[in-house]
């Protein structure tokens, strides 16, 4: 167990935590929450031992393997598999020790080594390297002719690599593509040790974490359960406080217009129903963000002609070698596009073609009259004027409007008062892609074409940016990791692949089973290839002892949720009950206090029963 008791944490003049109680078991993956600046890395760097408490005691288990992911990559020769089996420090010091062994010792670590399936080693370093993206050829390639969000990719892959009793990830998402990010979820919900994730990826950590610890008013709160549920459950919390009640009716109202609406327009298709099922679900997480600094929304769009933008026949490509080929697109007013394919497919190609950025090595693009475009790339955040405040970038776009005006604005970008004064120079990546977004909405654009606008978000501005394309009128073509996002604000999906690109008829699921089928059909054709390890008689027996090991888990399963399942219901019941403004009057004290005492015993019940029941789930898939 890890276990925080009574700790203080200062930066600076600032106090992060303080009093702090917090207790972390084997086998939960935890998601950590908080604004930025409430310390999410100042805990990982107190777990790694680069920062001490102020006060109270941090306690590790004896001998804890700690992993986490490195932030510089060395510029050297060694092949990129190599490096990302150097995070099984345990193989490595064997392979070392052998090399210099003789005798009954060599034996010995031969025998250890074995014992580390070391022999397989390099096999699972390749199949890890594939979840992550990496070609064939890129295995062997040399670490430093890599750019650096590959060398990001090694990084985590080593880090994955490494036989850890405790994973720290911060952000590991940034750099994958939709592809790498469904794989890591996998891999993560398999892992046997104790997870801590920062992700700002809502779908990302509702598939793989099964607590949330929250960072607010310098203290650690636990909650059991996904991201929405803890969502669910803080929002519960802010509706008791009357300001933040009314500002969440507000806003779910104007939220609720937008899935009117929508209702009005829709068919019967299943993206469209997709869609409709996740703007349901914006009420309860509005509810959960009414406290959030970020609010604004796009301007009107005016009429503009139909089609807004063709391409027809169009090869696409640079100095003169196509990455797409045939490319056929049409969009219409108030048209809203998700683009899919694997990393490096051609989708912010196809994107730079829409923006104007690049030009057709054959086909044709006609654009519709009164077309205005609007392009987010991550290139941007590194053309801003680093000398310039936010407030003189937004000047120079729009020399008419009165500072207040721009003022105004800004502030629903979270440049408000002194802020917006600053020099852009220090500006973290995320107030930089603020910046960007704000200058991009000032635009006015009726085509707005975004190439990963999340990758330095936190998961309030996420908020305010799904919330702001909900209500934009004019016509979205979107590249995203952020399968939220892409739920929340597209209709239809273009898949990018092999060269091709070409509407999907379907939706975010069914791309997940795509994959799922297509990794399945890799492995298959692989062990095809590959020799027979055993006879069908041994397949069959070890299948049969395997269905033996499976029917005491099933059954202790389904015993652990009868079990769970009433008390579940006891906590809704209380919960409830606690929701009631009557329940804090001075005549229902007594009440109060045995209701809240009643919901501490049942919760510390469930957290065991939950614990034995994670446990057993994921022992049995490693069966």
């Amino acid at each position: 167990m890890i276990s925080l008791k009574d700790v203080a944490l200062q930066r600076g003049k600032k106090r992060l935590f303080s009093n702090v109680d917090l207790s972390l078991h084997r086998g939960q993956r935890v998601g950590i929450s908080g604004a930025n600046g409430t310390g999410k890395s100042s805990l990982f760097q107190l777990l790694l031992g680069e920062l001490q408490t102020d006060q109270g005691v941090l306690s590790l288990p004896p001998g804890l393997s700690i992993a986490h992911v490195a932030q510089q990559t060395p510029s050297v020769d060694r092949s990129a598999i190599d490096y990302v089996m150097d995070g099984d420090t345990t193989l490595r010091e064997i392979e070392q020790a052998m090399a210099g062994a003789e005798g009954e010792k060599l034996a010995d670590l031969h025998s250890r080594y074995d014992h580390i399936d070391g022999y397989s080693a390099k096999s699972r370093a390749g199949r890890l390297m594939h979840g992550l993206g990496f070609s064939e050829a890129q295995l062997a390639q040399p670490v430093m002719q890599f750019s650096g969000g590959w060398r990001m990719r090694l990084n985590l892959g080593q880090a994955l690599m490494c036989r850890s009793d405790l994973l720290l990830l911060d952000e590991p998402t940034n750099h994958l593509d939709l592809e790498a990010v469904i794989w890591l979820e996998q891999w993560l919900r398999n892992y046997q040790g104790t997870l801590l994730l920062i992700s700002h990826d809502r779908e990302f950590l509702d598939s793989v974490v099964t607590h949330v610890v929250h960072i607010e008013h310098e203290t650690l709160t636990r909650y059991t359960g996904n991201y929405s549920d803890f969502e669910a459950q803080r929002a519960e919390k802010l509706a008791q406080q009357q300001a933040a009640f009314e500002k969440q009716q507000r806003d779910i109202a104007h939220l609720n217009a937008y899935i009117t609406r929508f209702r009005a327009k829709a068919t019967k298709a299943r993206q469209a129903q997709s869609r409709i099922k996740t703007l349901e679900r914006m009420d309860k997480i509005t509810a959960a963000h009414v406290d959030s600094p970020f609010h604004f929304q796009f301007f009107e769009v005016g009429r503009v002609g139909d089609p807004l933008k063709k391409v027809e026949g169009a090869d696409i490509g640079y100095e003169n070698k196509p990455v797409l080929t045939g490319v056929n697109i049409q969009i219409r007013p108030g048209a809203r596009i998700g683009l899919l394919g694997p990393n490096g497919a051609g989708k912010s190609t196809l994107v730079k073609l829409l923006a104007e950025k690049l030009s057709p090595l054959a086909g044709e693009v006609t654009n519709g009259s009164g077309l205005k475009i609007g392009y987010f790339a991550q290139h941007q955040l590194e053309q801003l004027d680093s000398d310039a405040s936010a407030l003189q970038h937004l000047q120079r776009q729009d020399v008419k409007a009165t500072e207040q005006v721009l003022r105004n604005f800004l502030g629903g970008f979270g440049f408000q008062g002194e802020r917006a004064d600053e020099p852009v120079a220090p500006f973290s990546g995320g107030e930089k892609s603020r910046l960007v977004l704000a200058l991009l909405v000032w635009q006015r654009p009726n085509l707005l074409l975004l190439d990963e606008p999340t990758n330095h978000l936190d998961l309030e501005m996420r908020h305010a940016l799904t919330l702001a394309l909900q209500g934009y009128e004019g016509a979205l073509v979107v590249v995203s990791h952020d399968r939220f996002l892409l739920r929340s604000c597209t209709d239809e999906l273009y898949i990018v692949h092999n060269g091709k690109s070409a509407p999907y008829d379907g939706d975010l699921d069914d791309y997940r089973k795509y994959l799922a089928e297509a990794e399945l059909a890799l492995l298959e054709t692989s062990e095809t290839e590959a020799p027979a390890k055993a006879d069908r008689r041994q397949q069959r027996r070890e299948a049969a002892e395997r269905r033996q090991q499976l029917q005491p888990i099933t059954r202790k399963i389904r015993k652990l949720e009868e079990k769970m399942s009433p008390l579940q219901q006891q906590v809704t019941e209380i919960e409830t009950a606690l929701a009631q403004p009557e329940i804090y009057a001075s005549e229902a004290k007594v009440q109060l206090k045995q209701l809240i005492a009643q919901q501490a015993d049942i919760k510390s019940e469930l957290e065991l029963y939950e614990l034995e029941w994670l446990a057993l789930n994921e022992q049995l898939e490693q069966l």
